[in-house]
């Protein structure tokens, strides 16, 4: 039988807890056996979220990586018995999130959106270069501006937004911003 017959299963996001601690331990050890065992395929992303903050401390302000979800690292795979077998059995791996550790769920559309983390859902961008928009999500949540820019690979937009009386080009999410 030849291989354009065969229908591959869509990889999905699905949620690991791991010891507190070992979450780039964990990433680093699933990124070694796909590697080793040929298994791109199969595990083709494993991901611990971090964000940029600021840490002021003796006096002095600090840029430091923290995770968003300790304890947790995120895998975009095609779950078979053996890649459920491996990434279970990885060293410092606890269980699956849901509600049986035997059988993980995926994350919803839903749950990708909340967390920001790719999806088949495309926003509507129902407004062009010139058209006031509200921003409905973030820091600036509840400010009007202008769109100065859509940015289409990167899915961004540029707002002008009125700070402290002055105008400020501010670059957001597609989904943080709507028509009004």
């Amino acid at each position: 039988m030849s291989d354009e017959g065969k229908l591959t299963p869509e990889a999905k996001w699905y949620v690991v807890h791991t010891y507190s601690g070992h979450e780039n331990k964990v990433k680093d050890t699933l990124e070694l056996i796909i590697e080793n065992r040929g298994l791109e395929e199969m595990i083709q992303e494993v991901l611990v979220p971090t964000e940029n903050v600021i840490e002021v401390k003796d006096g002095k302000r600090r840029t430091i990586e923290r995770k968003i979800y300790p304890s947790y690292v995120l895998i975009k795979m095609i779950l078979t018995d053996e890649i459920w077998y491996i990434v279970r059995n990885t060293r410092g791996v606890t269980g699956f999130v849901g509600p049986s550790s035997t059988n993980p769920v995926p994350l919803t559309e839903e749950e990708l959106m909340m967390i920001g983390l790719e999806s088949s859902w495309e926003p509507v961008v129902d407004y062009e270069v010139g058209d006031t928009v509200k921003v409905i999500n973030g820091p600036l949540e509840g400010f009007d501006g202008k769109v100065e820019e859509i940015n289409l690979e990167k899915k961004k937009v540029t707002v002008m937004v009125s700070m402290f009386g002055r105008e400020t080009p501010v670059e957001l999410d597609w989904i943080q911003v709507i028509r009004i």
